[in-house]
């Protein structure tokens, strides 16, 4: 998908966000500043947290929103990989009862569930960036394919 600006990126997470469920982890991949912290705030609106509540978790690394369903943003860019994750109790976080967004999902590969949701952002101008999810062929994510097929390349 192709996004021109934070409000296409909003959207494109706000219909992802609609589609996910309790037990659900994405995982976010790209440069930084590519948007994944925007990202999880469409996600988290989607899922009824106010996106003001949701800021870079970089420096606790874990936080956690109560909500219709509980949001745990995880950001590991300060861990030195899947060694140290799983020792702070990471596996813990990914098999919660919530919805988990990982940031810089790439340095805990290992610890996600073969079936996470993968969005992977590349920067291609100023606003502009490709967003690729992948994510099993379940029905519930024909919606989001439908609520975001204006932005498909």
């Amino acid at each position: 998908m192709i996004s021109n600006s934070p409000e296409d990126t909003l959207e494109i997470a706000r219909a992802l966000g609609a589609a996910l469920r309790p037990g659900d982890v994405v995982g976010l991949t790209g440069d930084l500043g590519a948007g994944k912290t925007l990202f999880c705030k469409g996600v988290g609106e989607a899922l009824g947290i106010p996106p003001d509540r949701i800021l870079s978790p970089t420096f606790t690394i874990v936080t956690e929103h109560a909500g219709p369903v509980p949001l745990t943003h995880i950001d590991v860019y300060r861990l030195s990989g899947a060694r140290e994750a799983d020792e702070i109790g990471m596996r813990e976080f990914l098999s919660g009862d919530g919805v988990c967004l990982v940031e810089w999902a790439e340095k805990i590969t290992e610890l996600l569930p073969m079936n996470y949701i993968q969005v992977t952002f590349t920067i291609s101008g100023d606003d502009r960036r490709e967003i690729a999810v992948a994510a099993q062929d379940l029905p519930r994510f024909d919606d989001f394919r439908a609520r975001s097929q204006r932005f498909q390349v």
